[in-house]
């Protein structure tokens, strides 16, 4: 059973992912990301600004969904997709966090091109149970 700590990193995480990405709403996700954030992602500029700059450039029909999160100490790892992104693929994501203060304070990530049924050589979905229609 996980800490106190550890199950409000993860509220505050998903709460954060849901206002930036689904809400984008960048004046509350302030409040969720450190002002001297850290990016390591290749396609992502540096700071929160470089976070919210993407966002703000990617199609009104962008949505994140989570299928799986952990935490260990200050660390939390999502399990997501990234849909709506106007690539002719959704994006299935690992997006390792590490907390500082209660604030995302640095991010890493993985991302792949989410596999259809007939691409799937396991035969299984990327992301939940079920392929994309």
């Amino acid at each position: 059973m996980g800490s106190s700590r550890e199950e409000q990193n993860k509220a505050l995480v998903l709460e954060a992912f849901d206002t930036l990405f689904n809400k984008r709403d960048y004046g509350a996700a302030e409040r969720f990301w450190s002002p001297n954030y850290i990016q390591h992602s290749k396609h992502i500029k540096p700071g929160r600004e470089g976070l919210f700059d993407l966002v703000r450039n990617t199609p009104e029909t962008l949505r994140y969904e989570h299928d799986m999160i952990v935490a260990e100490g200050d660390l939390v790892i999502l399990h997501g997709r990234f849909s709506g992104i106007g690539q002719p693929t959704n994006w299935i994501a690992a997006d390792v966090v590490r907390m500082e203060n209660g604030l995302l304070a640095e991010h890493w990530d993985v991302i792949e091109d989410e596999a259809s049924a007939a691409e799937s050589l396991s035969g299984r979905p990327m992301f939940g149970s079920s392929f994309p229609a």
